[in-house]
């Protein structure tokens, strides 16, 4: 911990305790305020909210910024990713392939609208298309990394001086929007047209968390032991790949290529090939979905918790308008659109909670999403195959053909 120029920096050890930390008080709101598990709300969603909040308060108090360092937390991206990888199955991604095909147009088509609207909002304040652009694809499909990324482009070249703290400000408002909007959503749909899991999968072990059943049974620790090995050995793959990927000319984050490390180990190793454990490959096994859920839940407490709202002040009402207008968009378009081209059917549902996460925040929440409508309704492995493959991987590279198109013509 360090404190100098009126900035209290927390280190990464300190860091992981208290994204562990805000998890539990999540757990706990969610145990005590029925409608936050009614309405399927995301454990480290409330409680890093809440944190991220306090957080706030205690700045606008005593003037004192708190920062994270959040090293630990990108690798914990990383592990959760290629558990999803270890999951995936060569038949749910043949399965897969109309409805991904299906969710990558609809989600492309929705980028455009997405800047569109954010275009459209903008000049009723009399603001330049690029800031409309800003608060489009730039900050909200594309996140915190992308607005990173664009941000000293348009300031530079579009005379957007504060495009950074715009960006910034829509990816973070987004992100909340996205956290609390995937739920409901999905809850609305599951209840209205009486939607459940495929027979064959209600018993199955969940692709992020553990059951009831499961949790009364407990794991083995070699188990454990196990399936973190199976994902060393695809992150290690991961990142040999991510060097290939890189000397070809293409930049991904190494959570992808670790993804795809998964699919491609998974599925072309042979099911009775011997391994150093002794134990067979860890597809969705306990153990693996216990780990997503460990995961995931601390990266996206430590994300929400560190969300700085007090830089959103000043820009309230541009950033509101426009946020506001993409929050009615990806509503109507995830209820009226999305959700008939899926097929109206279960797997479908748990798409539109994920389609909030991405629509409007990023992949992981996305995944939170989802998790805490299929650990409160039953498994959708379809839909843990097809989201992340369109936001951790094609969104990217449409995105960066997107965000110039718009640019030069606007």
């Amino acid at each position: 911990m360090e404190f100098q120029d009126g900035v209290l920096r927390i280190a990464s050890f300190l860091a992981v305790t208290i994204g562990i930390i805000v998890l539990f008080i999540g757990k706990r709101l969610n145990d005590k305020v029925g409608i936050l598990r009614e309405f399927s709300i995301p454990e480290p969603v409330t409680g890093g909210l809440l944190f991220s909040v306090l957080f706030g308060v205690f700045y606008f108090a005593s003037g004192v910024a708190v920062t994270f360092d959040l090293q630990a937390r990108d690798i914990l991206l990383v592990y959760f990713f290629t558990t999803i990888g270890i999951n995936a199955s060569a038949r749910d991604l043949l399965a897969g392939g109309r409805p991904l095909l299906i969710l990558l147009t609809v989600t492309i088509a929705f980028m455009f609208a997405q800047n569109f609207t954010g275009i459209g909002v903008a000049a009723l304040f009399g603001l330049p298309a690029a800031v409309g652009i800003t608060g489009g694809t730039v900050s909200l499909i594309g996140g915190h990394g992308t607005t990173i990324a664009w941000a000293p482009l348009i300031a530079a070249q579009y005379g957007i001086s504060n495009a950074m703290e715009i960006g910034i400000a829509s990816a973070t408002l987004g992100l909340i929007l996205a956290s609390v909007m995937g739920g409901p959503i999905a809850k609305f749909l599951i209840k209205r047209h009486g939607l459940t899991p495929a027979p064959q999968l209600v018993e199955e072990v969940q692709d992020i968390g553990l059951s009831e059943t499961q949790k009364k049974t407990g794991l083995d620790h070699l188990d454990f032991l196990g399936a973190i090995l199976a994902i060393h050995i695809c992150v290690i793959v991961g990142f040999l790949l991510n060097g290939v990927v890189a000397d070809l000319g293409l930049k991904l984050p190494l959570f992808v290529t670790c993804l795809f490390a998964g699919i491609l180990i998974t599925n072309l190793t042979p099911k009775n090939l011997p391994t150093l454990s002794g134990m067979p490959w860890p597809t969705r096994t306990p153990a693996i979905a216990l780990i997503a859920d460990v995961a995931l839940g601390t990266f996206l407490a430590m994300s929400l918790m560190s969300m700085q709202l007090w830089t959103l002040i000043d820009l309230a009402w541009p950033v509101l308008t426009i946020l506001a207008a993409q929050f009615v968009l990806a509503v109507t378009v995830t209820l009226f659109i999305l959700f008939p081209v899926m097929g109206r059917d279960y797997d479908a549902a748990v798409v539109c909670a994920g389609f909030g996460g991405v629509s409007l925040g990023s992949t992981p929440t996305a995944m939170a999403n989802m998790a805490a409508v299929a650990q409160c309704f039953g498994p959708s492995h379809r839909a843990f195959i097809i989201v992340p493959l369109v936001s951790a991987f094609f969104i990217d590279l449409v995105n960066a053909l997107v965000i110039p198109f718009f640019l030069r013509t606007f």
